[in-house]
């Protein structure tokens, strides 16, 4: 077994214990690890895939949460933006990606981390949702990473810890569905890809289901704020690495 193949491994385990806990961190963490061993073409369709089946995993422990109508608008959003997030994935610079995904935790996790628990904005309605759904598409169309701005936003919002891990369940189940169904019709779904899916399916699928059970049992602010900061010391690590190779 190579050093590149133990990365992925490794990476996979990684993000799905990560998205057992908080139900969207997957691609983050796979991507902040997978950056080091292989390129965005073949990385963001691994994301997705993951993801994917880490939710799938999860679902059974979740879904009790769901609302239909809270999810709507994120989804209508979201369906419209993938297609424009898989169309920019043809066009990446792969240090350019490394940096820029970087910077998004560098942005986003401080944010989580500053918000009060008790913080809650009620204004933007549903035209709001659909942004955020929006962005989570594109971004899940561009590397997996649908989650996120939904999953901030719906902080923003103070919905509830329930409401919000079913909603969001859902969301990105149906992003990374549509993503991936964007992906193979494009071509960017190789044999070598394929592969890879398999191997890591089982490096996943027991750590996010850990995960999971974390998440239900213990204080899921605790783990929230242990992950967003893995998070940061992984963008920080991106952007510094990313920066060497330009200079």
């Amino acid at each position: 077994m190579d050093a590149s193949l133990l990365i992925i491994l490794a990476g996979a385990a990684a993000a799905g214990f990560a998205q057992g806990v908080s139900g969207f961190a997957f691609s983050l963490v796979a991507l902040s690890i997978w950056a080091w061993a292989i390129e965005p073409q073949m990385a963001a369709p691994m994301a997705v895939f993951g993801a994917l089946v880490g939710q799938l995993v999860a679902l059974p422990w979740v879904w009790r949460g769901f609302e239909f109508k809270r999810l709507l608008p994120l989804v209508v959003g979201g369906l419209i933006g993938v297609p424009l997030g898989a169309f920019l994935l043809q066009w990446l610079d792969p240090v350019l990606f490394k940096f820029a995904l970087g910077v998004f935790p560098l942005i986003y996790c401080p944010l989580m981390l500053l918000l009060p628990p008790d913080f809650s904005l009620r204004h933007g309605g549903r035209t709001a949702d659909w942004a955020a759904g929006f962005v989570g598409g594109v971004l899940g169309g561009l590397a997996g990473i649908s989650g996120p701005i939904p999953t901030l936003w719906t902080t923003l919002r103070g919905w509830d810890k329930d409401t919000q891990r079913g909603v969001l369940q859902a969301f990105n189940i149906a992003m990374h569905v549509t993503t991936l169904t964007v992906y193979a019709l494009s071509g960017s779904i190789t044999q070598q890809t394929l592969v890879m899916f398999g191997w890591i399916t089982p490096a996943l699928a027991i750590p996010a289901v850990l995960g999971v059970l974390l998440f239900r049992r213990l204080a899921t602010r605790t783990f929230r704020r242990l992950i967003l900061v893995l998070l940061l010391l992984s963008g920080m690590t991106l952007v510094w690495g990313s920066v060497v190779q330009w200079l």
